[in-house]
């Protein structure tokens, strides 16, 4: 089992703050949490810690001997929460500032094979083509170099280096109601959106559905590149530094994210098409209600600077990451002038 450290600092706010500023939240307690279990499912289920405001907590994402991680391979470990954060309510936005993300083991591990793939049939899409066959790659990760290193001996260049962009696959609130979902979904409430934009620098923001909101996180990629085409990023474990906050009777539909520079809105569904239309309208949204841009001048200038990213094409439900410049955007926030 693999130690990490990370901090995670939790506190409410009864303002809107200028979300696109990224301003540090306060300081406060500091609790360790070490993980002894993973959940496959996001649910509301007993909190394994409720945090008041200001707190910060340590953690890792969950590995245990004999898991998937192993270069022999394993059952998925599963995801770390919930997190019950006091203060939560529906109606509220769950803010998580990423502050850092990194590996704390020297291998990763990247599978192919029948059951996950975008460009051959897999367990939800049978086709006539002979399945992939199913095989491991392990990959070893220069923590020091922040690379990744792979032996291609069937290949001409027997060897190839890429620059690790460490990042969660999954981070997510308890679903709506009374649902459950196993830790391969993505939704409206996050989950495995296996988005490259979840890394360190990013602030991820949530609809709340349900008091405390039940925050979970796992599924550490190094690396993954956009589509995740074959199922399987460079999967390893995971230090991570989280900060909480709370934007009180801030509403919001989908999954936000924002960085230096770009806001970000993923939108998760089948088909492709339908995931890239609710990130869009969502993306067209934000900027008519934080922007102050009229509703058709919001859809004209996303139609022109916006950017695309699709995120997965492999899990039960597709993701997809609508991106706007912020270095379009207007100097301060507020509504449409009138």
């Amino acid at each position: 089992m693999v130690g990490a450290a990370a901090t995670c600092l939790v506190y409410l706010s009864s303002a809107l703050p200028r979300v696109h500023a990224q301003s540090p939240a306060p300081s406060g307690p500091t609790v360790r949490y070490e993980p002894i279990a993973g959940v496959p499912t996001f649910a509301v289920r007993p909190p394994v810690l409720r945090i008041t405001p200001g707190t910060t907590v340590e953690s890792r994402t969950f590995s245990k001997p004999g898991d998937y991680y192993t270069p022999e391979g394993g059952p998925w470990p599963g995801e770390v929460g919930p997190f019950y954060i006091e203060g939560a309510t529906p109606g509220d936005t769950l803010v998580v500032r990423i502050l850092r993300v990194r590996p704390n083991r020297d291998s990763a591990v990247s599978t192919v094979g029948p059951s996950l793939s975008a460009v051959a049939g897999d367990s939800r899409l049978k086709i006539l083509n002979e399945p992939i066959p199913s095989k491991r790659y392990l990959w070893r990760l220069d923590r020091q170099r922040m690379v990744g290193i792979l032996d291609l001996p069937n290949s001409s260049s027997r060897q190839i280096e890429l620059p690790l962009v460490p990042m969660l696959g999954r981070v997510a609130v308890a679903p709506n109601g009374e649902e459950a979902f196993g830790g391969l979904w993505p939704g409206n409430f996050g989950g495995n959106m296996d988005a490259s934009d979840v890394r360190e620098g990013t602030t991820v923001y949530l609809p709340i559905f349900h008091e405390g909101a039940y925050f979970y996180f796992g599924d550490g990629h190094a690396l993954q590149g956009d589509g995740e085409i074959c199922g399987s990023g460079l999967e390893t474990t995971m230090d991570v530094a989280l900060q909480f906050d709370v934007i009180k009777g801030r509403k919001i539909d989908w999954p936000r994210f924002e960085d230096a520079d770009h806001l970000m809105v993923a939108g998760s569904g089948r088909p492709l098409v339908d995931a890239f239309r609710i990130a869009q309208v969502e993306l067209i949204e934000w900027l008519v209600e934080d922007y102050g841009f009229d509703r058709l001048d919001a859809y004209q200038v996303v139609s022109q600077a916006g950017v695309t990213r699709v995120a997965n094409v492999v899990d039960p439900n597709f993701t997809v990451v609508a991106k706007f410049p912020k270095r379009f955007l207007p100097a301060r926030t507020g509504a449409r002038p009138r």
